[in-house]
């Protein structure tokens, strides 16, 4: 049985090449093989034995893009979920854990959700400052109820999308009407103040903050750079719990850092991450920022309700603007939602409607500061069981007791990028490379494992 073949006749690699230019000129803008709305083709040549062949390929207009760097904290995550043993640690990412290692949704939360299901609340709309009970529980929140600076009015609040997007937004403010004016941000910081700012375009720079030979605050440091600041600059703090070290400035220290300020005539930014979180008490988080303003002195601040009441995806949280007059609130309010309009146009609803229910009963309000006192307490005692292991077991002689000073979920350890890949690669601790390691994703069970990484890491990796 004769079998068939198909036959290609031969092309020579000239009449190849030909062909291929003819494909070019028709390629070009304008030509109507190339139309409007197409956009361009390039031109790959494959060999195929004798029969060489043109082929058009689509090129994107998007190949001058090039690739991000992964996140430096998610990226942790996910490395952390690829490791098979059973003794890895994710203490990279801040997010409150059990004693289980399980994430947390509070009690008080399930029981307003199961509230707002009973009310049959719609999903309509928020306006663009967002739920207006929120706005005024916020406030209260982070001011006190009774504070004449929001009796007088004199406080413009917004709802934001949580803390990145509340900064976010005051840093827009900032870029629009303080042209030029500069941020000062902490020496370390959260990773994402740099990326708010640049995306901003307001420029920044840094202020000493953590001594790396005490493992402690460089307050001196601190105060020289901000009275080497220019007039007028924004001076970011943190509120409370500072991120990353966990270590906060004294009450003596916070009126001395006020004076400088004042002095300076510099704009007081505050980050409220964990108001309620860091001690166990909201209004002993909210110290420092009432400090500043019972002093009269204007100020901005940003709030998020991710740690302190779990909420971290319903990206809930606030921008408080206060202003040396009432008049002045009503424009700065009027501004910050221009900014917010072309932005995300209204924050989302569920959130903020579950802040508004549990500050505005009293019942789940208390509820609340127990849930918080709960969780506060939970991690202050894996820090002292980590600190007591460190002692007992390192035999050098070395002062582990900046474990104790430091505050809220984070801890500093003073480990460097070396000894930080250790942790992780040969005891499967995920941390970030700073040396920050979250205890609230610490048991209690696993102090002492965590305290031989630690000692290992310290003394054996340079």
């Amino acid at each position: 049985m004769a079998s068939s073949m198909m036959s290609f006749p031969s092309v020579s690699p000239s009449a190849a090449m030909s062909f291929q230019d003819k494909c070019k000129d028709k390629l070009k803008p304008g030509s109507a093989f190339f139309g409007k709305e197409k956009q361009p083709l390039s031109m790959k040549t494959k060999s195929h034995g004798r029969v060489t062949m043109a082929v058009a390929v689509n090129a994107s207009r998007f190949d001058n893009i090039t690739m991000a760097p992964p996140d430096p904290i998610l990226g942790v995550s996910e490395a952390f979920k690829a490791d098979t043993s059973d003794m890895k640690l994710n203490l990279g990412v801040g997010a409150y854990r059990t004693e289980e290692l399980q994430p947390y949704v509070l009690k008080v939360v399930k029981k307003a959700e199961n509230l707002m299901l009973e009310r049959g609340e719609n999903k309509e709309y928020l306006p663009i400052e967002g739920l207006a009970a929120f706005n005024k529980a916020t406030a209260e929140l982070l001011f006190g109820a009774d504070n004449p600076v929001l009796h007088e009015q004199r406080v413009a609040t917004i709802q934001g999308l949580s803390g990145t997007g509340s900064l976010r937004v005051a840093a827009a403010l900032i870029e629009r009407y303080f042209p030029g004016a500069k941020v000062l941000i902490s020496a370390p910081t959260w990773g994402n103040h740099k990326n708010i700012f640049n995306d901003a375009r307001v420029p920044w720079s840094e202020y000493r903050y953590y001594d790396p030979k005490t493992v402690g605050l460089d307050f001196e440091g601190m105060i020289a750079d901000i009275k080497e600041a220019p007039e007028g600059s924004f001076i970011l703090l943190h509120g409370c719990a500072h991120n990353p070290t966990g270590i906060d400035p004294t009450p003596e220290q916070w009126e001395k850092i006020a004076d400088v300020i004042q002095e300076k005539n510099h704009i007081p930014f505050f980050d409220v991450a964990y108001q309620g979180f860091a001690s166990g008490s909201l209004d002993e988080d909210a110290s420092s920022v009432r400090l500043f303003a019972a002093r009269g002195m204007e100020l901005l601040c940003a709030q998020s309700y991710s740690k302190n009441l779990g909420l971290y995806a319903e990206r809930v949280g606030a921008i408080n603007v206060l202003c040396s007059s009432a008049e002045a609130a009503v424009r700065v309010k009027s501004q910050l939602k221009r900014i917010a309009r072309p932005m995300y146009s209204n924050p989302p609803v569920h959130g903020a409607r579950i802040v508004a229910n549990v500050v505005g009963n009293p019942d789940f309000f208390n509820e609340w500061k127990d849930e918080m006192e709960m969780m506060a307490g939970r991690i202050k005692s894996v820090r002292q069981k980590l600190y007591n292991n460190l002692s007992a077991k390192d035999k050098s002689g070395k002062d582990w007791s900046f474990v104790l000073k430091q505050i809220g979920m984070f801890s500093f350890t003073g480990l460097n990028k070396a000894q930080s890949d250790n942790m992780t690669d040969k005891w499967h601790v995920y941390m970030t490379k700073d040396g920050r390691i979250s205890l609230a994703g610490l048991s209690a069970a696993k102090c002492e494992y965590l305290a031989d990484a630690i000692i290992d890491s310290y003394h054996n990796v340079s």
